[in-house]
């Protein structure tokens, strides 16, 4: 059964946001959600705020943060703020020698409680899937670092690790990368047999994760997967993709790389060899995480985004001659049965 918790008390919280990259969105939803519940937020970029990438998702749209009562700043932490902060949440370092000097600044000014967003890709390879908490890691990985270096430190560390990531203000293609052949007409190369696992989690949940942390004690000293509830097929997922944007009759076309000389890192953006997904058992059993929301309506929400952002219309022949290679070797057409 589901661990059970009363409300938190407000909490100082802050969140170190890492300037680019696919976690981004995560901190911007993260900071939203935690101001909307009473917490006093504030958001630091490592980054100066004139920027080029500040112009960017989900920068471009740090005004609704600061309409929402979120402190915005720009700069290290080590800099100081004239006051203390409960909680310090890190979603910006991915080896030691960028966390550390963010967690011994948190020490030093009082907070309790650290949160580090780690990652899943640090998971071996498993013949017994899914990934769950616990499982082999990759001694290499420098997240693996971080995470044993927290666990031997002062503060109450918690630990979330992301896999892939859809949702509104994502600055990294997911579902786009489909879309774009989708709404083209264009066949959907995918590499193997299309039946790997993966999961691909809504941003919001994984905001909701983290922040059902904050305060809580059951988080304290635990690793969390910080992923969706349920895997999805390679194949599977540019089906769902098809749905949402309403065409019926996509084409697949899976294939081996290297039987026809590509590498397969290069011509899709996720993990193909292996069955990819985890689970998120920790948090729902010790955080009371639920979800809502399926995968197949948040992708129907992204693909109103999409059309909304004029992608659906512009020239991304460039993008598809990767595609065109795959597409010649495999004997099939560059054109599917029908186009959005």
């Amino acid at each position: 059964r589901a661990a059970r918790r009363a409300a938190p008390r407000a909490a100082s919280v802050l969140l170190h946001n890492t300037p680019a990259g696919g976690h981004a969105v995560i901190g911007f939803h993260l900071a939203r959600q935690l101001a909307s519940q009473g917490h006093a937020v504030t958001i630091m970029v490592p980054c100066e705020e004139g920027a080029d990438k500040m112009r960017k998702l989900p920068f471009s749209r740090f005004g609704e943060l600061r309409a929402a009562g979120v402190e915005t700043v720009f700069g290290k932490p080590a800099e100081g703020f004239g006051r203390q902060f409960d909680v310090v949440i890190d979603n910006n370092g991915k080896d030691v020698d960028s966390v550390k000097p963010v967690a011994e600044w948190a020490a030093s000014q009082g907070a309790k409680q650290f949160l580090y967003v780690s990652s899943a890709g640090i998971y071996k390879p498993s013949v017994t899937p899914p990934h769950v908490e616990g499982d082999a890691v990759k001694s290499s990985a420098s997240h693996v670092a971080v995470e044993e270096y927290l666990q031997a430190g002062p503060m109450a560390e918690s630990i979330f690790r992301p896999q892939y990531i859809t949702g509104e203000a994502n600055n990294k293609d997911c579902e786009e990368w489909f879309f774009d052949r989708i709404v083209r007409g264009r066949p959907v190369p995918v590499p193997g047999d299309g039946m790997a696992v993966t999961n691909v989690a809504q941003v919001e949940d994984m905001a909701k994760m983290i922040g059902l942390a904050v305060g809580n004690p059951n988080a304290h000293g635990q690793i969390f997967n910080c992923v969706g509830d349920r895997g999805v097929t390679l194949n599977g997922l540019v089906q769902l993709c098809a749905e949402a944007a309403g065409v019926s009759d996509v084409k697949i076309v899976n294939y081996d790389p290297e039987a026809i000389g590509v590498e397969g890192k290069k011509a899709f953006p996720f993990r193909y060899t292996y069955h990819f997904f985890s689970e998120p058992r920790n948090a729902v059993a010790r955080l009371g995480m639920t979800y809502e929301r399926p995968l197949a309506e948040a992708l129907k929400a992204r693909f109103a985004d999409y059309q909304a952002s004029g992608r659906a219309s512009a020239d991304l022949s460039a993008k598809f001659e990767l595609d065109d290679k795959i597409l010649a070797a495999m004997g099939a057409s560059t054109v599917s049965a029908s186009s959005w």
